[in-house]
């Protein structure tokens, strides 16, 4: 099956001034968002080339195609046809491949040799020595996706989010995106750190791009981004957690009757409003202890816990484990392979 992709600055239903979240909430959301471990690769591939990606959970893959063409194939065999200028984003980090077409043989990316060019860039060249020109030149990276106390977002992202470069609706990518193929294709002095800041910025824009056009589901924290009165008490969760806040506080924040923000809570979300709240503090708790390695009083302190004590019993009752233990568990899994 052959498809082409949607570009992320198409809304649908109509134009962009339809979504109604609050740049606010936006920024919040792009603030929150991290990516951690990056690895990039400069890959360049000869005129018949197969490569697989094997899936990597926890971690997103991103590939910007400067020059040439290629097809991109996912796990279930869909089909997408990428040309020169096409980035594409896979949140989940699902297993895919990159070809010259879809019947060329694919050879995992890792079974190739990689000159380092920096503490985080390397180059693959798999052109064969018959055709030593590249064909094509893309730039491929690797890196641990976190959204903050939104990472249920990311969770409804698409398997695959492709941008156009030449895209007229979506501008503010086009300069980032030609400013990496110069990058790639010049490979200037100190090319390697301007590629791996440059990609950062992509993937940012990338996933706004996607919230900004409504995200192609209309349910659970998408919709409630979308209704700009959930949006309200989504953000003021966000911006104060260590607050411990009243449904009526909520409701005052979005200008609703405490009864008619419960239910729509509720039924756009899926959970009550303060059990939304204390699965957010516990998420962003569990990113403190672990990846930020603040001491559990700190933690508990800064979510407005009065005692460590009660801090740990509401953690062990959200997360199944004490603080302690999911900080050893979460940094002894960061240091695997």
């Amino acid at each position: 099956m052959t498809e082409s992709l949607p570009s992320l600055t198409e809304t649908p239903g109509g134009g962009a001034g339809q979504f109604a979240l609050s740049s606010d909430l936006i920024s919040e959301l792009l603030t929150s968002m991290r990516l951690r471990g990056v690895r990039y690769r400069r890959v360049h591939v000869g005129p018949r080339f197969g490569l697989t990606f094997d899936a990597r959970p926890g971690r997103a893959a991103f590939h910007f195609l400067a020059v040439g063409s290629a097809v991109l194939r996912t796990e279930d065999g869909t089909i997408h046809e990428l040309s020169a200028g096409n980035a594409v984003f896979l949140p989940h980090g699902g297993s895919h491949q990159l070809l010259s077409g879809p019947d060329v043989p694919a050879r995992g990316i890792d079974s190739f040799d990689a000159v380092p060019l920096s503490e985080a860039v390397s180059d693959v060249d798999t052109c064969p020595s018959t055709d030593p020109t590249p064909s094509a030149i893309f730039f491929n990276g690797s890196m641990e996706f976190d959204l903050g106390g939104m990472q249920g977002l990311s969770r409804l992202m698409p398997e695959v989010m492709l941008v156009d470069a030449g895209g007229e609706r979506y501008p503010g990518l086009l300069p980032i995106l030609s400013s990496m193929k110069r990058e790639v294709c010049a490979g200037r002095v100190g090319f390697a750190g301007v590629l791996a800041r440059l990609a950062e910025v992509a993937a940012a824009m990338i996933v706004r791009g996607w919230i900004e056009c409504g995200c192609d589901n209309s349910s659970g924290l998408v919709a409630a981004l979308r209704d700009p009165r959930l949006a309200r008490a989504i953000l003021a969760l966000h911006r104060q957690p260590g607050h411990h806040w009243t449904v009526a506080e909520l409701a005052a924040e979005c200008h609703v009757s405490r009864s008619v923000f419960a239910d729509r809570f509720q039924a756009t979300i899926g959970m009550p409003p303060l059990r939304y709240a204390t699965e957010l503090r516990m998420l962003l708790a569990g990113q403190w202890l672990a990846q930020d390695t603040l001491p559990i009083h700190s933690v508990a302190q800064r979510l407005g816990y009065g005692s460590q004590a009660a801090f740990s019993r509401a953690f062990k009752r959200v997360t199944g484990l004490p603080p302690g233990v999911s900080r050893d568990t979460s940094l002894a899994d960061a240091g695997g392979p």
